[in-house]
């Protein structure tokens, strides 16, 4: 065991945001990458065919890799919804539009550490390529090493299709807006109507868990299962509810001193799909659940917190393959993770298994809602 510290409470101011803009951008990077976050790929794909051929081409292929721009949402007015972020986004010059949405005209200003630097050098390369219209073989290797940090499973061939629309910035900037409006038209203007009134239930519900317990407790309710570890030691949290993303988060450091937090928000008796009786939490841990391997796992985990190299060694499996593990026990919300240490560290959440028993018993018994 470690040494118990009579380490200072941690508290940081937070404030609070909420809006269907962020769903907006949100939803569309789960439809496209739907089995990282726990979603069925069948409705995935159906959803994405309703969205005209081209503009679904354009946003499969690039926007995972520019990804959510949380930062540009953030500062968007009241009622920050999703008209007005699309209202937003044409007033930009089409030229501006991307540089703009993703803050790569701001000068980034490095700590010196390498990744700092890495950072500093993807915003440079990119503001060169939109300048110059064009982009070398070094630029992509570049962009690969570094969005590969993120995304193991990337191409290099999405990199350079990537780099071929960024070296058109006002035809890019064009072909972005359209393709959102043509999401929202296919898709989100109805799916609005439904995730509003849940994400302002989970506002109100967070803000209330804020006032009762330690700033720590609080994160990791919240984040269902995400410990605080250095990279959140900031002065100031903005936090945001989301509904797609549950129980994963996105985060973003806006400058040195604050983070802007979306975190999961959908209840635990409702599913992603809409209309979908069954919830999504409940399938999802029952499936966790219904693996050996992930069961010994979980029986290490309630005993101590272990690293994933340590499960490796005990159940003489590979780490991938823990790893792997891990990630369905995370997207069950089933343990906790840390990050604390150099290696992530997982305990079982044991409040999460208790909700799962009386979810299930729950849902046996309600026999209200018909299919």
């Amino acid at each position: 065991m470690e040494p118990m510290t009579n380490k200072p409470a941690f508290s940081p101011a937070i404030e609070w945001d909420c809006g269907t803009a962020y769903e907006l951008f949100i939803s569309l990077h789960v439809l496209i990458e739907p089995e990282y976050f726990g979603i069925r790929p069948a409705y995935a794909a159906s959803v994405r065919a309703r969205i005209p051929t081209t503009e679904r081409k354009l946003l499969e292929d690039l926007y995972p890799l520019l990804g959510v721009p949380l930062k540009w949402l953030h500062t968007l007015p009241a009622p920050k919804d999703a008209i007005s972020a699309l209202w937003s986004l044409k007033q930009i010059p089409p030229a501006e539009r991307m540089m703009l949405l993703y803050r790569v005209n701001e000068t980034y200003e490095s700590d010196g550490t390498p990744d700092s630097e890495n950072h500093k050098k993807f915003n440079e390369s990119l503001r060169r390529i939109a300048e110059t219209g064009t982009w070398s073989s070094d630029d992509a290797d570049f962009l690969l090493k570094m969005l590969g940090k993120k995304n193991k499973n990337i191409k290099r061939e999405s990199v350079e299709y990537a780099l071929d629309w960024w070296s058109k910035p006002a035809e890019l900037g064009e072909a972005y807006l359209q393709a959102f409006q043509s999401y929202y038209q296919a898709f989100f203007e109805e799916e609005e109507k439904r995730v509003a009134p849940v994400l302002q239930a989970a506002l109100e519900r967070a803000q209330a868990l804020s006032t009762s317990m330690s700033f720590e407790k609080f994160f990791t309710e919240i984040t269902q299962g995400l410990q605080l570890g250095d990279e959140f030691t900031v002065s100031r949290f903005i936090i945001a509810p989301a509904f797609w993303i549950t129980p994963l988060v996105f985060f973003e450091k806006l400058d040195n001193d604050t983070i802007l937090l979306a975190f999961g928000a959908r209840p635990a008796d409702m599913s992603v799909i809409p209309g979908e009786v069954v919830p999504d939490a409940l399938v999802r841990s029952l499936k966790a659940l219904a693996d050996p391997t992930r069961l010994k796992i979980l029986r290490y985990l309630t005993s101590e917190s272990l690293t994933p190299s340590e499960i490796a060694r005990r159940l003489q499996l590979r780490p991938p393959t823990v790893t792997h593990h891990l990630k369905e026990l995370r997207l069950a919300s089933l343990v906790e993770l840390s990050l604390l240490h150099e290696e992530n560290r997982y305990t079982v959440r044991r409040q999460a298994l208790d909700a799962l028993f009386g979810s299930l018993k729950s849902f046996l018994e309600n026999t209200s809602t018909t299919e």
